[in-house]
């Protein structure tokens, strides 16, 4: 024992004792190339051969369109795992003669039993066997289904999608869980401390005023127990129909995807059949603008132990454009100009600093919460708004802070702010183009609206053509419009809705002075 301790100390295994195992090892750095200095290759290596970027996509966008009218489009993208699914052009756009909330509840029970799945579960449990798993979402304009598996599953996925989206069974059971479902996040949206999502819904109803884009995208209360089977293939019939779908799949072969949706979704008849000719609302959007308040109190929103102070929110747009039109561009430049956000970040203060409600508004003024730009489009209307938070007793300031704020877009814009906010946008387009299941939104949406896709460098030259003055015409077409207004909390400081479209008149942005005899 001790001859075997004193070898270990001393002999072979010295170096591993004192140094551990790592420092035996003998390194090509060490004694094969003692003197190759880093910047010189390795003699006796192969000669790397470098990936060449020419400006343009190696995969362009492939559509094709089958004898029923449906289109497929597929982007091909290096990887195990592809993302396929159906995009409708349907949504809460299109209930005008039906009960609101259709498409909130078609969302809702998304991936439920169907003809060939006799369960959720089931769904979920064969899309595990590819390492897949499903969403569905429901915005005003366009219904989507996704699917992301394993490429190798393509068959069975499309096979799922084709059932899901033409077979659902709509079981009394299934509609019941769905309408508790529903009421939950109605709940749910009235007592969040973030109030954006109701800001949003409050905005788009008061710029286009029971039309179109402006139909309530969740469903009303009252509506809740009217969804019936009867209810939901009415208008399923209308609208689920093969000449409103993109087929649309990031990862795969197109003539692949072109194979699977032949033999799923070609001469497949859906479950409400029906001969009736088809009544498809075609309605334009009408920009009303007004205003929509909703007294509430935000005192004890908070949702943990950490209070939150009252404040009220206010949220003012204007009528931009389609997504379809030239001005798209400038706009969405223009939105990324403004920027802002909260007073404090995940980043720390003044985390995107350089956007003019940054500069202009959060950094000269303390006490508001929150200053924030969105752009809103579709295909036929589009609207920019600016939500802003504060304390109730500091609205009217608010109020004329971002007006000012809407009158000084149409003024010069700096050089330097500008090509900021166009590196800014095509940085942001690209980042988000990294993600396969954002490739596949972009993809089947844009060929949903165009039957084309514009490619990320096409977008981006059309970003780096933006000129100051294509920023000063669209902003002075914008403020001919009359305003939108949404207001949330308490609303006793808050002007008056011709107040504020007579300060979106005015050469300075400022609200018509208020005198009181008692203050």
């Amino acid at each position: 024992m001790a001859a075997n301790m004193v070898r270990f100390r001393g002999g072979a295994w010295g170096p591993v004792r004192r140094f551990g195992l790592a420092a035996y090892r003998k390194y090509s750095s060490g004694g094969s190339c003692p003197n190759v200095p880093l910047t010189s290759p390795l003699p006796g290596v192969p000669k790397p051969v470098f990936a060449t970027v020419d400006g343009q996509e190696k995969f362009e966008t492939k559509v094709t369109t089958l004898e029923n009218g449906l289109r497929i489009a597929s982007q091909n993208k290096f990887g195990q795992f592809c993302t396929v699914g159906v995009l409708i052009n349907s949504g809460s756009r299109h209930e005008a003669k039906y009960l609101s909330g259709i498409s909130h509840f078609l969302e809702k029970l998304a991936f439920s039993s169907t003809a060939q799945f006799g369960s959720k579960d089931e769904i979920l449990l064969t899309l595990e066997k590819h390492g897949g798993i499903c969403d569905c979402q429901a915005s005003r304009d366009t219904t989507m289904y996704a699917v992301s598996a394993d490429a190798k599953g393509l068959d069975t996925v499309v096979n799922l999608l084709a059932d899901v989206v033409l077979q659902p069974r709509l079981s009394d059971e299934e509609i019941e869980m769905t309408r508790m479902a529903v009421q939950f996040e109605l709940e749910d949206l009235n007592m969040r401390p973030d109030p954006e999502p109701l800001l949003t819904e409050m905005i788009h109803a008061a710029a286009y005023r029971e039309n179109t884009v402006g139909l309530n995208r969740f469903c009303p209360v009252e509506n809740i127990e009217k969804m019936d089977r009867k209810v939901l293939h009415s208008y399923l019939q209308n609208y689920y129909t093969p000449d409103r779908m993109v087929l649309a799949g990031v990862g795969i072969e197109h003539e692949q995807l072109v194979e699977c949706a032949r033999k799923y979704l070609l001469g497949v008849d859906p479950v409400w059949k029906s001969d009736k000719p088809k009544q498809v609302d075609k309605s334009v959007a009408q920009y009303t603008g007004g205003i929509i308040k909703l007294e509430k109190d935000m005192s004890d929103v908070s949702l943990g132990p950490t209070p939150i102070p009252e404040l009220t929110h206010i949220m003012i747009g204007l009528e931009s454009c389609s997504f379809l039109e030239e001005d798209f561009i400038p706009f969405a430049v223009l939105n990324m100009m403004m920027g802002g956000g909260g007073s404090f970040s995940a980043g720390g203060p003044g985390k995107g600093m350089f956007t003019r409600l940054y500069l202009n508004v959060l950094n000269r003024h303390h006490w508001l919460y929150n200053a924030t730009s969105y752009h809103h489009s579709y295909e036929d209307t589009g609207l920019l708004c600016i939500h802003a938070s504060a304390d109730p007793r500091q609205v009217r300031e608010m109020v004329e802070i971002i007006t000012r704020e809407f009158i000084l877009m149409a003024g010069a814009v700096g050089e330097v702010e500008l090509e900021r906010a166009k590196t800014q946008l095509k940085s942001m387009l690209m980042m988000n183009l990294e993600s396969r299941p954002v490739i596949f939104e972009d993809v089947g949406r844009q060929v949903l609206a165009t039957n084309t896709r514009k490619l990320p460098h096409e977008l981006c030259s059309l970003i780096g053509n933006v000129k100051p003055n294509d920023i000063e015409r669209v902003v002075a077409k914008m403020l001919r419009n009359k305003p939108a207004v949404a207001a949330l909390g308490d609303l006793m400081e808050l002007p008056t809705y011709e107040h504020i479209q007579a300060a979106l008149s005015s050469k300075d942005g400022r609200l018509p002075r208020m005198y009181r005899l008692f203050r």
